[in-house]
């Protein structure tokens, strides 16, 4: 797992101005396998290497990336045809197994992506829910992604809430932080349990909203990430407490995390 397998970029979709989808295939056409929540290390050839979310899978890893820094900037500019370096898939995943119940999907901008693979196998098996909500914050409508996904899991039964922070004259829907609209969606906190990914600070906001609500800290799972450097927890850099993100996560449940996570008092 220290040294990354030769890849071919297949696709490449713009999502937004700065946020795309890489479509990478293993050359020898060999199918990949993940768990929804886990992630790769991406290398670039003569730039560097980042982890990242594992959005779908099959034949090919698909990864939705925001051009932020030198490498992920760099990755902007792959080409079809591209041959790249790829390492895992990594991590802990999100917990599918139990059903039944309420699920309450919290996503924050880029966070959706990390949770695209999760809500595809809950939208299979809606039925063994007694409800399921995605609710899905973006600071600008520009920055709305996955706008076809959104809608073929709401055509499978999922409530779809979308919130955008500053919106023009054209948005109709919800305004304000997502986090702001929890109450409202979680009707039995005994029996839901919480999916959250997006910047730390939206998911201690949740974690904070859910908890009030009742909702309990084995129930609660968010995905945290660090400075991951090695992904298997030798280098330290993604040290979160007594744990290493790569290794020991990136999904965690909130019962492991409060100690460290400074959520407030209730």
């Amino acid at each position: 797992m220290m040294a990354p397998r030769a890849f071919r970029v297949v696709s490449m979709v713009k999502e937004t101005c700065d946020v795309f989808t890489v479509g990478l295939a293993q050359l020898d056409g060999e199918r990949v396998f993940f768990l929804p929540g886990q992630f790769n290390m991406l290398y670039h050839f003569g730039f560097g290497e980042v982890p990242m979310s594992i959005c779908g899978g099959g034949d090919v890893f698909f990864h939705t990336i925001r051009a932020v820094g030198p490498v992920t900037c760099a990755m902007r500019n792959w080409k079809v045809g591209d041959v790249v370096g790829v390492r895992g898939p990594f991590g802990t995943s999100w917990p599918l197994e139990v059903k039944g119940g309420s699920m309450v999907i919290v996503a924050g901008g880029l966070g959706l992506s990390p949770l695209k693979p999760a809500l595809q196998a809950l939208s299979v098996c809606r039925g063994e829910y007694d409800r399921i909500v995605l609710l899905f914050g973006v600071k600008t409508l520009d920055e709305l992604f996955y706008r076809d996904d959104l809608k073929i899991w709401q055509d499978k039964g999922i409530e779809v809430v979308v919130s955008v922070d500053r919106p023009d004259g054209a948005w109709k829907g919800k305004v304000g932080l997502i986090t702001d609209s929890i109450a409202s969606y979680v009707t039995d906190s005994k029996n839901t349990r919480a999916f959250v990914c997006g910047p730390e600070m939206m998911m201690k906001k949740a974690a904070f909203e859910l908890l009030k609500l009742g909702v309990l800290e084995d129930g609660i799972f968010l995905s945290m990430e660090r400075n991951m450097k090695c992904a298997v927890g030798f280098c330290g850099h993604c040290q979160y407490g007594p744990y290493f993100l790569c290794k020991d996560g990136s999904i965690f449940s909130l019962k492991q995390l409060r100690p460290w996570l400074q959520i407030g008092e209730l």
